[in-house]
């Protein structure tokens, strides 16, 4: 039970890869705090906090649903608040909540580029912020963000650079958490997949089924993040990590096991260049 007695606030954790994620740590003991706004079913995303919550708890850990938007101070103050009520501590902050929107400049509606930046950026900053006091407390604390590496390669800016520069501040902001906090230490990492992740975004928003059957599960990031998490704060900070590169350092080199479609060519990710 490697994260027993540890607790996770996680964003966005109904579905898909945070979901993934948090299923990982719940198994090895970990007390799981689901901060997201899904609390009725929706049939074309799926799961609500509650039926996370039950799943997490299946799995062998400890879980906490609560309703938040992470663009409210007020409500992630309480999330961390009753993170600390129920389970005693706050020793990961896992920034998974994410908008997208992959249009250009004239087709990018304000309020749509408004809730990427509020929920990317200001969601993710406001996240650690209001953990900081019970993170310095932490044997070892760990910040991870869902963000990639800081590509200028034009063609990941030209084409929809309002969705590009929300999650390349997310980046910026963990390798300033890194520097910042470096002393304390909290650890403060980014991690990106190298393919497609079969999603409700990939399939509702990218590229539907054809694209899903081109991707990995989530589970690839979930077990990326999971080694990551292991780590000793004060020596793995800084990072912009990559889940084949963080598996293959952790003695993992066969993927197959994480295709949709077994032996299907695999789609590259976003910001990422072949």
């Amino acid at each position: 039970m490697i994260f027993k007695d540890t607790t996770v606030v996680i964003s966005g954790a109904t579905r898909g890869i945070g979901k993934a994620i948090a299923l990982k740590l719940a198994a090895t003991g970990a007390n799981i705090v689901i901060a997201a706004k899904s609390v009725t079913e929706n049939e074309k995303l799926g799961g609500t906090i509650y039926s996370a919550a039950e799943e997490m708890e299946a799995a062998g850990g400890q879980a906490l649903p609560v309703a938040c938007d992470v663009r409210m101070e007020d409500q992630v103050k309480s999330v961390m608040e009753q993170a600390v009520a129920k389970f005693g501590s706050v020793d990961i902050v896992i920034n998974n909540a994410s908008a997208i929107s992959l249009t250009d400049t004239a087709a990018t509606p304000m309020k749509r580029y408004d809730l990427m930046q509020e929920i990317n950026v200001r969601g993710s900053f406001l996240m650690v912020q209001a953990a900081l006091p019970h993170l310095k407390k932490s044997a070892n604390a760990h910040i991870l963000t869902l963000s990639p590496p800081v590509n200028l390669n034009a063609k990941w800016l030209g084409p929809h650079i309002a969705y590009t520069i929300s999650k390349y501040n997310m980046s910026l902001l963990t390798l300033g958490w890194a520097a910042e906090f470096k002393n304390i230490p909290i650890a403060a990492n980014a991690l990106w997949p190298k393919t497609t992740i079969d999603t409700a975004a990939v399939r509702n928003l990218l590229g539907g089924q054809a694209l899903a059957r081109m991707s990995r599960t989530p589970q690839i990031v979930a077990d990326a993040a999971f080694y990551i998490l292991q780590q000793k704060a004060g020596e793995c900070t800084g990072n912009c990590f990559i889940d084949e590169d963080v598996l293959k350092v952790s003695g993992i080199t066969n993927f197959d096991s994480y295709a949709v479609t077994p032996g299907e060519q695999l789609y590259t990710d976003l910001f990422l260049d072949n």
